[in-house]
């Protein structure tokens, strides 16, 4: 990727209504650099119609700040498909197997991909794993790379965007003129992307796209982990639902195959005095969430906690700026369907871009088709979140016979197999 001289715009503009004199930097400028936001800028270098378009993508921070992120994620097997032609991660782990069941109450369903006919369910990757690939993927491309932040809110008109954002560097003592204020850039776009992560873009602080959202706080927080167990089952990742919240634990492979990533969801003042326990405690604790089914909960390593909730923006555009990724919908972790909602997203506004170029039209192409799958997705996600951790002995006897269902109904199995590994495809 390369830093664009922003001092002079690139070239006239290509066929858009009433913009035949209007001079762009870009075509579509990207703000977000993380994985939804590379992916985006990847597929729109490779799809991009019967022209080339220009794209830049905004962060401050580079992706080669990511490599040591330890972050691990679930990518679905549509995800994979998606990200392959821009490179996939190397050191990934296949989930072949994922085991779905409640505390303290009967009732599991077991999803194999033979059942399926896919070489794997989807796939463990770290962060920085993904971030370095799909980075390494768009460095290849004509992308621009430029390193600042969004300094305010954008202004937009019927011909395009005017984004401001932050010097790259401030001056310093050594450039003469050091009592000299910043000064800020302004880059005209087509149309801007907001890939951020969240939906509020807190470096501007202010939403990029205005407009309702849904919200919801969860009152829990995930407590996230690196875990090794005595009597690891390769390939297999475990969803086992408690009365405080889900419990995860995805295979990170590795010689020994017995680390897992932990996802631990529960209530808030729990997740803190868990926070304050030795090693030996917390494994004591997670072992009597999770149970024996692996054998002993022998090592722990780094812990963080994160609050859980749901902030999903009802509109994806406001003219000519999109949200994509978490910038449009921030979910539960149950289920892992954040990331791979998102990489759709993006893969989705590619699409509609090279149908209809970088316009409004793209734009109003994209929501009308991202409808239904975010829907679906944020309402089941949601849904989980919630009804698994109503403590009421008669719902958990029908939760358990719901889940031992699936195992007798195969229509209803494959169909839940699909939405996580494809989303609702149109």
């Amino acid at each position: 990727m390369t830093e664009s001289n922003l001092a002079q715009p690139a070239h006239d503009a290509a066929p858009d209504a009433h913009a035949d004199a209007v001079r762009y930097d870009y075509d579509v400028a990207i703000v977000g650099a993380g994985p939804v936001g590379l992916a985006l800028a990847g597929w729109l270098a490779r799809r991009s119609g019967t022209r080339a378009l220009r794209v830049a993508l905004i962060d401050a921070r580079e992706p080669d700040a990511s490599l040591g992120d330890p972050r691990a994620l679930a990518l679905s097997h549509g995800s994979r498909m998606l990200l392959e032609p821009l490179g996939w991660p190397l050191d990934t782990t296949p989930i072949e197997r994922i085991h779905v069941s409640q505390r303290g109450y009967f009732g599991r369903t077991v999803i194999e991909r033979d059942e399926h006919g896919v070489p794997a369910l989807g796939y463990v990757v770290r962060y920085g794993a993904l971030v370095h690939a799909l980075a390494t993927a768009v460095r290849s491309t004509g992308c621009d790379w430029i390193g600042s932040s969004v300094a305010r809110a954008p202004r937009q008109d019927e011909h395009g965007v005017w984004l401001p954002i932050e010097p790259l560097r401030a001056p310093s003592m050594t450039d003469g003129n050091a009592g000299a204020a910043a000064t800020q850039r302004v880059v005209h776009a087509r149309l801007v992307v907001n890939a951020e992560g969240g939906v509020y873009h807190e470096a501007a602080a202010t939403r990029l796209v205005a407009g309702p959202h849904a919200r919801r706080d969860y009152r829990q927080t995930a407590l996230v982990s690196v875990v090794s167990v005595s009597a690891p089952q390769p390939r297999v990742a475990w969803e086992r639902f408690t009365r405080e919240g889900p419990l995860a634990l995805l295979p990170l492979g590795g010689s020994r195959q017995a680390d897992y990533a932990l996802v631990w969801c529960c209530d808030p003042a729990q997740a803190a005095r868990r926070m304050s326990l030795s090693d030996a405690q917390w494994l004591a604790e997670l072992q009597w969430a999770f149970g024996d089914r692996m054998g002993r909960f022998d090592k722990v390593g780094a812990r963080a906690a994160f609050p859980l909730g749901l902030n999903a923006l009802t509109a994806l555009t406001d003219r000519r700026i999109a949200s994509i990724g978490n910038a449009a919908q921030t979910l539960h972790p149950v289920a892992g369907q954040g990331l791979n909602l998102g990489l759709r997203d993006a893969h989705a506004l590619v699409d509609a871009l090279a149908h209809h170029g970088p316009g409004p039209a793209a734009l109003h192409a994209f929501a009308a088709r991202r409808a239904l799958d975010r829907r679906l997705t944020i309402s089941a996600t949601d849904a989980l979140a919630r009804a698994f951790t109503v403590d009421f002995t008669p719902l958990a006897a029908l939760r358990g016979l719901a889940l031992g269902a699936l195992d007798l109904v195969p229509p209803l199995k494959t169909a839940l197999a699909r939405q996580m590994m494809f989303g609702q495809r149109r």
